[in-house]
């Protein structure tokens, strides 16, 4: 299946930790480059979500963002009553020590470090739906980016099709370019009134039938375009194959061009290789 690199997805999950929306945004790239973006409590997925992520995409880059906002009542504060204690009792020390010394209020007692505490959500729940959530969006991404490439798929198809139209109706033309350079040669030869050797005639037509000779370059163009149809249907990632192709789709057209010696061939050459540059365009965004 043809997919192309680029696509987007959002997947929310809620529970008592509060709730979690996962952004997924994937674009072209040589390699897979997976980055996530992760609040504090999500670090440790870090390496799972690299994982998954190759799982489900070939290649591309692709930005993985979690925001996570807790629940209201979730993050409550809990006091450490020992650290209070030892906290009070240093207290009076001083105030026993020093003159006109005031008590601090409850509230400054709160702000000494290891006082208070906010009790954290339940991470192993939390971790567990976040992973879920991350594979429903992920399985989005795929679809997505499956839908784009059916269009590419489509589009190149008919990109090849037209290629072969040009290069069919180049083979029907070059037999006429042939008699036509012979007419021409012969012509020129009757107006300059010499007495041509019938073998060397010959010879020279041969000769210039060999040098605008474009039936190998012609097979080769149709090689190609069944190698894209078979590299359409295969399952895994195409894209370095079919940029490949286009390398070599473009060697046959610069070829098939620099031989012509005949303006409606030139012309059938230079839509070749318009067609060529719009696919290879399209073929950067394939996985």
């Amino acid at each position: 299946m043809t997919r192309s690199m680029t696509g987007f997805a959002r997947r929310e999950a809620q529970g008592e930790w509060g709730e979690l929306v996962w952004e997924l945004r994937s674009v072209n790239h040589r390699y897979l480059d997976v980055t996530p973006r992760l609040p504090e409590t999500l670090r440790a997925l870090e390496p799972a979500i690299r994982e998954k992520a190759g799982v489900y995409v070939g290649r591309g880059k692709v930005e993985i963002t979690a925001r996570l906002t807790a629940a209201s009542g979730d993050r409550s504060i809990e006091i450490d009553t020992d650290r209070l204690a030892a906290l009070s009792a240093a207290v009076d020390s001083v105030r026993a020590a020093t003159i006109d010394c005031r008590a601090p209020d409850a509230l400054r007692l709160l702000t000494f470090p290891g006082v208070q505490r906010e009790i954290e959500p339940d991470t192993e729940a939390l971790q567990a739906a976040a992973l879920e959530s991350l594979d429903a969006a992920l399985a989005d991404l795929r679809e997505m980016r499956a839908a784009e490439g059916g269009r590419l798929a489509d589009m190149l198809t008919t990109r090849a099709k037209a290629i072969r139209e040009h290069a069919a109706a180049v083979r029907l033309r070059i037999p006429q370019v042939r008699a036509e350079q012979a007419d021409k040669l012969r012509a020129r030869l009757a107006e300059m009134n010499i007495e041509a050797d019938p073998a060397r005639v010959e010879t020279e037509l041969v000769m210039a039938a060999q040098r605008m000779d474009v039936a190998e370059e012609l097979d080769r163009l149709e090689a190609h375009i069944e190698a894209l149809q078979q590299a359409l249907t295969r399952a895994e990632p195409i894209g370095r194959r079919l940029d490949f192709l286009m390398q070599e789709f473009n060697r046959e057209a610069n070829t098939l061009g620099s031989k012509s010696a005949d303006a409606e061939v030139t012309g059938h050459a230079v839509e070749i290789k318009v067609l060529i540059e719009q696919m290879r365009e399209q073929v950067q965004n394939i996985e």
